[in-house]
């Protein structure tokens, strides 16, 4: 078990204690509906994870809790709308860069994730699929056709320094005379249709959105950003084709404003870790590609520190800057 696995396990393991301290208090909120924010559009795969919680947290809390989406600059319009919130009853599904890399390449990003937000739970976790046309080859192969094409393929990305961008920069720095071009898009959605239609040539993508393609022959996975996974146990490592130290993940959490009312916090630190250690719930979420996690607060700050280090050294040696 790595140090970070046993930093969540612990985590949740005090989030499920003190949830049964806080199950003894009056459950003062929510006193209204409760509304998701999602940076992405619908069908996308954060939309997926906070569809999935909001139907248990609606359960759950005795209020209807409302996925809304608000896509745009790569899921920082929603975050910065959420750490903004002051009605007590709004929150946001968020993905990586919202929270690590966001800060690190916008100086005049809107809102500063490391005191505007409540961190509540990390949600789900799921491993990046390098993805291309199914016309391409694969393994080492697709890397000597990639280095052939230098700057006349493109990749997609979900926008720019989210870990599909930043992963597919640490990718081209591992692999010499690789120099596609980056395209962001507002989802990922729009990257598998920008491929399918040969726009793209690369991208990686969560396997809830590439698994469906890649089984129906439309894609082709050349690897996994890390080990293997039982998301798509037919999918090998990119280290099988030359590429090593490539690891990496997307995921979700839940925060709130840093102002969220200590009864909002107690309360979704209470039902939160309990919704997604539903066994309905997990499974729901595994189908859709995700591995349900749910920790309390301090598992996801956890999180937020060891991948703002890892993002923040891509950065630093490509140089990329954004405005």
């Amino acid at each position: 078990m790595t140090a970070f696995r046993r930093r969540i396990a612990a985590c949740l393991f005090l989030g499920l204690s003190c949830g049964v301290a806080f199950a003894a208090a009056p459950a003062s909120w929510p006193t209204r509906p409760v509304k998701l924010l999602v940076g992405f559009p619908g069908g996308s795969t954060p939309d997926v994870a906070a569809r999935a919680l909001a139907e248990a947290l609606t359960q759950a809390l005795g209020q209807p809790v409302l996925v809304e989406n608000k896509p745009g600059a790569s899921g920082n319009i929603a975050a910065d709308l959420a750490a903004k919130a002051t009605d007590d009853h709004t929150l946001a599904v968020v993905i990586n860069g919202n929270l690590t890399s966001a800060k690190l390449l916008y100086p005049k990003l809107p809102y500063d994730p490391a005191k505007d937000f409540a961190p509540i739970s990390l949600l789900t976790t799921a491993p990046l699929v390098l993805v291309a046309p199914a016309n391409l080859p694969g393994g080492a192969d697709f890397f000597a056709a990639a280095r052939k094409a230098g700057g006349q393929w493109n990749f997609g990305s979900v926008g720019n320094g989210s870990v599909g961008h930043l992963g597919m920069a640490l990718l081209q720095s591992r692999v010499d005379g690789m120099a596609a071009v980056h395209i962001p898009y507002p989802g990922n959605p729009q990257i598998i249709q920008a491929m399918l239609s040969g726009q793209l040539q690369m991208a990686l993508v969560p396997p809830g959105i590439a698994m469906p393609q890649v089984r129906a022959g439309k894609l082709r996975a050349i690897g996994l950003a890390g080990g293997r996974s039982t998301l798509a146990p037919e999918v090998p490592p990119l280290s099988e084709a030359g590429v090593r130290d490539l690891h990496l993940e997307v995921w979700t959490a839940l925060v709130g404003p840093a102002k969220l009312s200590k009864a909002a916090q107690q309360r979704l630190g209470l039902e939160v870790p309990k919704a997604l250690h539903e066994a309905q719930v997990r499974q729901r979420l595994y189908n859709q590609g995700w591995t349900a996690v749910g920790t309390a607060p301090e598992g996801l700050r956890s999180r937020i520190q060891d991948e703002t280090a890892l993002l923040g050294q891509i950065i630093t040696s490509r140089g990329i800057r954004l405005e």
